[in-house]
């Protein structure tokens, strides 16, 4: 495993110790881990007396995608403790944090506070998830954005210069495209510039595109057509 490397730090008093493995489930990326490769990462992490964090800030687009419960990937799985996210998927905010672990939950309770995480009034915050785990609200608004990123990728694959990078399993798209229509396209409707382009080429950023539980299929189709347009306009150019 890459991860494997930073054992080596251990009983190095100048370093801090590894006791964590923490990832987002969907990737960064945008990207799924499968049950199987969760299942790995936690016998890896046990056997090597370190704990699985999953951070699920999007975890309902990773259901979705996987067609699966999401005890499948978490508890079933090995993790230790989720963050089980409603702030991206249609809550006001909020994240709840889930210890599956249960050698785990009698400090918890004491970290919140010292971590200067336990707001004023927050059965309200929790409140919210009565109304979002209700009549899988939560899956609906998942499986929404998620379709809405299909979308988008059907729309605009196929387009001179418009090279999506990674697949598209959940709901954001991550593409190069030229540099010059970058702006024209963010003052349409403004994305993140994820990073310049390869090899020092920034000719060809990489871009992220999101979609959301309330995006709309005419927002979708619109915005696809002004990178055609866009494209097609600086083509004329040349």
């Amino acid at each position: 495993m890459q991860i494997e490397p930073f054992l080596e730090i251990r009983g190095n008093v100048h370093r801090n110790q590894p006791r964590v493995v923490s990832i987002s489930q969907p990737t960064e990326y945008g990207t799924v881990y499968s049950v199987v490769e969760i299942k790995k990462l936690a016998r890896w992490a046990h056997r090597h007396n370190l704990l699985l964090h999953i951070d699920g800030a999007r975890i309902a687009n990773a259901a979705v995608y996987l067609a699966e419960s999401v005890a499948q990937f978490t508890t079933h799985a090995g993790a230790d403790v989720v963050t089980f996210g409603g702030t991206k998927n249609g809550m006001l905010f909020g994240e709840a944090i889930v210890v599956l672990n249960h050698r785990l939950t009698g400090r918890i309770k004491y970290l919140q506070k010292q971590n200067m995480q336990l707001l004023s009034k927050m059965r309200f915050i929790g409140a919210q998830y009565i109304a979002y785990l209700s009549n899988f609200l939560w899956i609906a608004n998942a499986s929404h954005a998620n379709l809405m990123a299909r979308l988008l990728e059907t729309e605009i694959k196929g387009t001179p210069q418009v090279n999506i990078i990674h697949k598209v399993q959940t709901n954001c798209i991550f593409a190069r495209i030229p540099a010059d229509i970058v702006a024209p396209l963010q003052a349409y409707s403004y994305f993140y510039r994820w990073e310049e382009g390869p090899a020092r080429d920034n000719s060809m950023p990489m871009v992220r595109w999101m979609c959301s539980f309330n995006t709309q299929r005419e927002d979708v189709l619109a915005f696809a057509d002004m990178i055609k347009k866009l494209i097609n306009k600086k083509n004329d150019k040349i």
